[in-house]
C-alpha cells in the first residue's frame, strides 16, 4: 500500500471522514478504537462480510480485527460531523496496475443505526471525490449478490456491478474515473 489510502481525509455535508488513528495519540486510543469496532462490527452488520469477520467481538477479536487491518491497507473512521460519533468504517486497498494507475479497493460499513439515512450513498459519494482530488484512475468494490442496498450505493455514484468471476455469491463493482 503507497501513502496515499492513509491520508485519505474528507468530509461530506453530514460524516467526517479520516486515518482512525489520526483522532487521538495517546496509548487509550487502542482501547478506545477496539470498544469503537465492537461497536460496529454487530452479526446483522457483519452478515454480508467475508466469513472469517462474522459474529460477536470482543475486545480481544477487535484488536485482532484492528492490527490485520493495520498490516492489509488503511482503515477510516466515519463520524457523524453534529454528534462525532462512530457511524461507520471505510477499508482501503491501493495498488498500481500495469499500466501505472492508481487503484483503490473499497470496503465500507456503516451501524445499524445509521442505516436507512442515505448515509452510505454520501459516503461513497464523498470518497469518489476524493479519488478524483488525489488521481485515483480506478475504485474497485466487491458487494455480496443479497445485499441490494450496498449494490444501489455504489451504482447510485457511477458504480458498473457485475457477476464476480471467481465467487456466484458476489459482485464486482467498478469506477474508472
Amino acid at each position: 500500500m503507497t501513502v496515499i489510502c492513509g491520508a485519505c481525509k474528507f468530509e461530506t455535508q453530514r460524516l467526517s471522514v479520516g486515518e482512525w488513528r489520526s483522532l487521538s495519540g495517546d496509548e487509550g486510543r487502542d482501547q478506545e478504537l477496539a470498544q469503537i469496532v465492537c461497536s460496529l462490527l454487530t452479526p446483522s452488520v457483519t452478515q454480508s462480510l467475508p466469513e472469517r469477520w462474522q459474529g460477536e467481538y470482543t475486545i480481544e477479536r477487535a484488536s485482532d480485527w484492528i492490527r490485520n487491518r493495520e498490516r492489509e491497507g488503511a482503515t477510516l473512521l466515519v463520524l457523524e460531523r453534529s454528534s462525532r460519533s462512530p457511524v461507520g468504517l471505510v477499508i482501503l486497498f491501493e495498488s498500481i496496475d500495469e499500466q501505472l494507475d492508481r487503484t483503490v479497493r473499497l470496503g465500507y460499513l456503516l451501524s445499524e443505526p445509521a442505516w436507512g439515512k442515505g448515509l452510505a450513498t454520501e459516503l461513497v459519494c464523498g470518497f469518489v471525490d476524493w479519488c478524483r482530488t488525489v488521481n485515483i484512475a480506478t475504485i474497485l468494490g466487491g458487494v455480496e449478490r443479497h445485499n441490494v442496498s450496498s449494490r444501489r450505493v455504489l451504482e447510485k455514484n457511477g458504480f458498473v456491478c457485475k457477476p464476480a468471476a471467481d465467487n456466484k455469491a458476489d459482485l464486482f463493482c467498478e469506477l474508472h474515473l
